[in-house]
């Protein structure tokens, strides 16, 4: 992890927050490359899981919501983490994650556990005296069942059909932790599935199939993601059954995403609380009825996460000198979701060769990202482009001047090809392009 971090910071993918006034613990800012990274992740899962399929439709709502809506959910009075302090160095900790009774930094005793509601709480109004509390809203879920009616009806949709949303959420975390895997501001890429209670089984098994699926077309490891079912007895309170997908960390195992039949208790709750009819009125059959949610609940952050950690590469490569290597580090990116596509590289800066360069580049931003380096030696910018994950480098020589021709090199196999410069756009579109036969 350490490695990793330290990739982030120097190559502008991840740093922390605020760090000019030392930072602040749980919240962290994406540089350049991390929000290339990050925003074609969150383009992908819109691809395939909205854009891709009739049943799916879209919403961005607020993040602040009316403050009742949170008691509705059940978050005012359930979403409680139980705390523990040392006696000694007054550190605090989360019961659930301590093993033994004694402090885990100093050996300390502990003192007995307290309810915590890890909402963060803000005040809406123009002046102290008339603004009201409310939260930043701890997940993106309640705004779908909220505007479910409104949905449904505007867009014509009929059950078994599903609301996505990506957006952000806010947690006040008492032990922010693992780099970006646990902290207070968040971002989640969240589906609520509506279907019959008689079908819910079968939705739930397609689902799990369909995350799977797209989390080893990201290009993770097999090996390294596991399926955990949540205990009957550990279920959060709206919950009939949860499963975790979850990826083997540096730190450890931890979940990317959660996969939970929330039955009808959401629609149910906020019916009952704001006193409007939340039923779905299926026209065919002609009846009314609250429909079963299947909640597929991705972490952006967290993949994000597991994207840097399965991509980080060491390799041992040939120098230019017999019988040496050196470690080559390489981000091995989807190409689908690699920050910079292609890195146009010219052999030398005079000759004309940089112009030639500089407008093939242009011609080719136009279509994906893309990044141009004249400066060093050209198997150092190589290496350079190697580290942020670019899949392929465009380098133009003297032959490009005579025939118009580029060398290709991949990142993955360090071979290089030779093709026209007319059809380079074309070849690298094709292998980072997130369509699917």
């Amino acid at each position: 992890m350490e490695k990793i971090v330290s990739l982030c910071k120097r190559r502008g993918f991840i740093f922390q927050s605020s760090g000019i006034y030392g930072g602040i613990n749980g919240c962290w800012d994406f540089g350049p490359l991390g929000v290339e990274l990050k925003r074609n992740l969150k383009d992908d899962w819109w691809y395939v899981f909205v854009q891709q399929r009739e049943d799916i439709v879209g919403l961005d709502a607020s993040i602040i919501m009316h403050p009742d809506v949170w008691v509705a959910s059940g978050h005012v009075a359930e979403f409680h983490d139980m705390l523990v302090d040392c006696k000694e160095c007054k550190h605090r900790f989360r019961e659930d994650h301590l093993e033994g009774d004694r402090c885990p930094d100093c050996g300390g005793e502990l003192t007995e556990p307290k309810a915590f509601n890890s909402m963060l709480k803000t005040r809406l109004g123009v002046s102290d005296e008339s603004a009201v509390d409310t939260y930043l809203r701890p997940e993106t879920c309640q705004a779908i069942f909220v505007d479910f009616k409104e949905v449904y009806s505007s867009s014509r949709t009929k059950v078994p059909f599903g609301i996505a949303q990506i957006g952000k959420s806010f947690r006040n975390e008492v032990n922010p932790r693992n780099f970006i895997f646990r902290s207070r501001e968040f971002e989640q890429m969240e589906i609520e599935f509506f279907c019959k209670a008689e079908e819910e089984e079968a939705w739930f098994d397609r689902w799990q199939r369909d995350i799977w699926q797209w989390y080893l077309d990201l290009g993770l490891t097999e090996g390294k993601l596991r399926w955990y079912e949540h205990p009957k007895e550990s279920l959060s309170h709206y919950s009939k059954r949860t499963v975790d997908v979850e990826y083997d960390f540096p730190f450890g195992w931890g979940e990317l995403q959660g996969l939970a039949n929330r039955g009808t208790y959401d629609l149910t709750q906020h019916t009952n609380h704001s006193g409007k009819d939340l039923k779905f009125f299926d026209q065919e059959a002609h009846e009314s009825y609250i429909p079963t949610v299947i909640e597929p609940s991705a972490g952006a952050d967290r993949t994000c996460l597991a994207v840097l950690c399965d991509a980080y590469c060491e390799e041992e490569v040939p120098t230019a000198k017999e019988g040496e290597t050196e470690t080559r580090i390489v981000m091995k990116f989807s190409p689908r979701l690699a920050p910079i596509k292609a890195a146009v590289l010219p052999l030398v800066k005079k000759d004309g060769l940089a112009e030639i360069g500089q407008e093939l580049e242009r011609k080719l931003r136009k279509k994906f990202n893309t990044f141009y380096d004249q400066s060093g030696a050209i198997g150092r910018r190589y290496r350079r482009m190697d580290e942020v994950g670019t899949p392929y480098c465009i380098c133009l020589d003297y032959e490009t001047k005579e025939n118009e021709t580029v060398t290709i090199r991949d990142r993955d196999t360090m071979e290089q090809i030779r093709i026209k410069m007319d059809e380079v756009a074309d070849y690298i579109g094709q292998r980072c392009s997130h369509e699917r036969d």
